[in-house]
C-alpha cells in the first residue's frame, strides 16, 4: 500500500511547491516564486517516473497529478505575470473598484492550462507525445521571466530589461502561450522507453542544447530553452508527415 502511494506522495509534493510558488508572488518575491515553480517541475517529473518504476498508476493518482498542475503549473505562473504586468511602465489604469482590471489577461494562464490538462485528461492520442504546450513547460517559460529580469538588471542589459518591464509585451506573450496550450500543435514528449540513440535522438539533441545553452547564457538561456523545445518539435513533426 505505501509502495503504491510514494508517487501520489510526490505529487503532493508538486502540489505544495506551487503554493509557496504562490505565497511568494504574492509577496513580489518572483524569483522565489520561480525557483519553487521550477521545484515543481522536479517532482512532476519524478511523480511519473516512481509511477511507472514502481507500477503504481492509477485513475486518482491521474486526477492528482492534474490538480496539482494546475496549482504549480497554472496559477503559480499566473500570478508571476500578474506581478510583473502590475509593476510594468506602461500598464494602463482601468480601474473597478479600487482593482486595476488591465490585469485581468494574466489569469488566461491559469484558465488555459486548467483546459489544458482536462483535454488530455480525455485525449488518449497523447501517450507517446503532447499535443499543445504542456503546462509544465509553459509555466517554466512564465517563471524564467523574473530570473531573466534579474540577469538583465545585474548585467545593465536595457533593451531586455525594458522588454520585460513593457505591459504589451508581457500581454502578448501571454496571449501567445494561452493559446498554445491548447493549440493542435505536435510536440516531443520525454518518456523514454529505451536510451537507445537513434529512436531518441531528438531528446538528446534537446537536451544537450539546453545544456550548453544554460552554461553560455544562464537565465537568459531559460526561456530559449523552451522556444527550442517548440521548434524541435515542430521540425520533428514535418519529418514524421
Amino acid at each position: 500500500m505505501i509502495r503504491k502511494n510514494i508517487p501520489n506522495f510526490v505529487t503532493l509534493l508538486n502540489l505544495v511547491s506551487g503554493g509557496i510558488s504562490i505565497v511568494f508572488a504574492f509577496g513580489n518575491e518572483l524569483v522565489m516564486a520561480a525557483i519553487l515553480i521550477g521545484l515543481a517541475a522536479i517532482f512532476d517529473f519524478l511523480d511519473g517516473m516512481l509511477a511507472r518504476l514502481l507500477n503504481a498508476r492509477s485513475p486518482i493518482g491521474l486526477q492528482l497529478d492534474s490538480l496539482a498542475d494546475v496549482i504549480s503549473f497554472g496559477l503559480a505562473p499566473g500570478f508571476i505575470i500578474f506581478h510583473l504586468m502590475a509593476s510594468a511602465m506602461n500598464t494602463p489604469m482601468v480601474f473597478v473598484n479600487d482593482f486595476n482590471v488591465a490585469l485581468l489577461p494574466a489569469f488566461l494562464i491559469p484558465a488555459f492550462s486548467a483546459l489544458r490538462l482536462a483535454k488530455f485528461n480525455i485525449d488518449d492520442r497523447q501517450l507517446d507525445s503532447f499535443i499543445g504546450l504542456p503546462t509544465p513547460a509553459n509555466a517554466l517559460f512564465f517563471a524564467s521571466l523574473p530570473l531573466v529580469a534579474l540577469q538583465a538588471m545585474e548585467s545593465h542589459q536595457i533593451i531586455i530589461t525594458g522588454l520585460l518591464n513593457s505591459y504589451w509585451v508581457l500581454l502578448s506573450i501571454t496571449m501567445f502561450f494561452s493559446y498554445l496550450l491548447v493549440s493542435p500543435l505536435p510536440l516531443m514528449a520525454f518518456k523514454f522507453k529505451t536510451i537507445g540513440l537513434i529512436e531518441n535522438l531528438p531528446r538528446y539533441i534537446f537536451l544537450a542544447s539546453a545544456i550548453v545553452l544554460f552554461f553560455l547564457l544562464k537565465y537568459h538561456a531559460l526561456p530559449l530553452i523552451i522556444l527550442l523545445y517548440l521548434v524541435i518539435s515542430v521540425a520533428l513533426s514535418k519529418i514524421k508527415g
